[in-house]
């Protein structure tokens, strides 16, 4: 925070903030830069691509370039444009974003934003990880098996599973997995037909109901009891022949953590069914509690959420499946083997009862690397700690923010959160007419942002605050004071906060364009013909 104020006139709302030294004055670029295919002109260029090398002209039977049959008939609709520009556009696009290099961002709750050191960058751009090519002889990538083999190890021990995959690029991906595992298990039990049902709880994350809706499974979906734990008798009601699963978050995406998670996965064992720990939520249980000793048969991790690798605006993300020796050989193929005689590492794709591959070769070994860079330089006890942080964190954050007028904190009175809290705005709504994602936008001005929640919004009005252990006690009492700010706005000054942003290069979704599949634009081809006309 800066002692010394901007230099120029005093907008009247930074003057009102002039005053408040936890509070930042704040003013984001806008460029109003165009999208790069609308920059550039035909026959401007960045680079001049290099002549077919001489040994692919001789492998080729002395052909000039490829051969017909491999070249497209058109060439590709490219940005025509030089490097000054290049770099030029891609820095005023940084200059308009937020993130967890840039800003306070305990925000994104449930995806646990926390700081992934810049050694471990360095890592990754070494000619020796970022040269690999994924058909590359295996004999030539040991180092990198190495590496991928000690990373499951070191997973293994984390969630006390006795195998776990890394091909997953993402959380969803795993849980897809874990899934696609389940539904083989039973499928050599010659149960698959039976077996359609898996159960889930509302405040686990969406992608377990999703996953197990995508690979064929009825959906069974439990609500909380009265004080926000996943009710148990309903539970009870709902398992039967038909159940193939358990797939649940825990602590789920309220921050509160189940006490009777054992006794959820014995119900279900019972059944016969089997039981997947959701651990997108573990930063605030790693070397507390594991997988194993509740009775979970299969978990998952998100390494960009637990593990510290970059988000990167939604990917590449890296997930992990972990399980019991008994549904092993049902993991995604190929796997990554050792050989102690030879002190060979190998990839095993003779696999019959495999799910198959969850995505092309290896996952994303990049983030792979980060995570296993991230878990060394800590080790055991620093794992704990990280837990322990996170946890402290987000009980002081959640003392700082129940003392905010219109806030409150559904579920569990009274009680501890783990590492994440849900509040809810319902009370500031029903004085002010403000909505919750107002306040978000708002929060833009101060050069920070927060979400909401999933869909359904069983809380109303929600917040979703995640702090990890990356953030101080000074970071904490800023983001604080910007919701205090923003609530006291709310009550006596609505206006602005119900036109904001106005310091922030955000704008307003038309929420009916998320409902008009007319005029999404998922690529630049159909942005032009959707949007522009051409």
């Amino acid at each position: 925070m800066s002692a010394h104020p901007a230099a120029g006139p005093v907008a009247p709302e930074d003057a009102r903030i002039a005053d408040k030294p936890a509070l930042r004055r704040f003013h984001q670029a806008s460029w109003d830069e165009k999208l790069i295919f609308e920059l550039g002109s035909p026959g401007e260029r960045g680079v001049l691509v290099p002549e077919v090398d001489p040994e692919i002209t001789e492998a080729l039977g002395g052909t000039v370039g490829l051969p017909a049959g491999l070249c497209r008939q058109t060439p590709p609709a490219l940005p025509e444009i030089g490097q000054q520009q290049v770099l030029r556009h891609y820095l005023r696009l940084s200059q308009e974003t937020l993130g967890a290099d840039l800003n306070v961002d305990v925000g994104q709750g449930t995806c646990t934003m926390k700081y992934s050191p810049k050694v471990n960058d360095r890592f990754v751009t070494d000619e020796r990880i970022a040269g690999l090519h994924p058909l590359q002889d295996e004999s030539t990538v040991q180092g990198a098996l190495e590496i991928l083999h000690r990373l499951e190890g070191l997973l293994k021990e984390v969630s006390g599973m006795d195998r776990v995959s890394l091909q997953p690029g993402a959380g969803s991906a795993a849980i897809y997995a874990n899934v696609a595992m389940i539904r083989g298990y039973f499928a050599d039990r010659g149960e698959a037909e039976t077996r359609d049902e898996i159960i889930t709880t509302i405040f686990s994350h969406p992608s377990n109901a999703a996953c197990a809706k995508t690979a064929g499974f009825k959906v069974i979906t439990l609500h909380p009891d009265a004080d926000g734990y996943p009710d148990i008798e309903a539970l009870r009601a709902a398992v039967g022949p038909r159940t193939a699963a358990l797939l649940i978050t825990n602590p789920e995406d309220t921050g509160i953590y189940n006490p009777r998670i054992a006794e959820f996965v014995e119900i279900v064992h019972a059944a016969g069914g089997l039981a997947a720990y959701d651990q997108a939520n573990a930063n605030g249980i790693l070397g507390i509690t594991r997988a194993r000793e509740a009775g979970f048969d299969l978990c998952h991790f998100n390494l960009h959420k637990t593990f510290s690798t970059p988000h990167a605006c939604g990917g590449p993300a890296a997930g992990a499946c972990g399980v019991t020796e008994a549904l092993a050989p049902y993991l995604p193929r190929p796997t990554v083997e050792y050989d102690a005689e030879s002190g060979r590492y190998w990839l095993d794709d003779d696999r019959p009862h495999s799910v198959g591959k969850i995505r092309p070769h290896h996952g994303v070994v990049p983030n792979l690397v980060r995570a296993y860079a991230w878990i060394m330089s800590l080790g055991a006890e620093g794992l704990r700690e990280v837990a322990e942080t996170a946890v402290l964190n987000n009980n002081y954050l959640l003392h700082k923010v129940k003392q905010i007028r219109g806030v409150s904190v559904p579920y569990a009175a009274g009680r501890p959160r783990v590492e994440q809290v849900r509040y809810s705005w319902e009370q500031l709504g029903a004085d002010t007419g403000i909505h919750s994602e107002q306040i978000g936008v708002r929060a833009a001005d101060f050069g920070t942002h927060y979400w909401t929640s999933h869909h359904p919004y069983l809380v109303p009005e929600p917040m979703t605050l995640e702090p990890t252990e990356s953030y101080s006690r000074a970071d904490l009492d800023e983001y604080a004071a910007i919701l205090a700010e923003v609530a006291r706005e709310a009550y006596e000054d609505p206006e602005t906060v119900r036109t904001a942003p106005h310091r922030s290069t955000i704008h307003r979704v038309r929420p009916e364009a998320l409902d008009d599949p007319a005029v999404w634009s998922p690529s630049w081809r159909t942005y032009r013909r959707k949007v522009l006309g051409t």
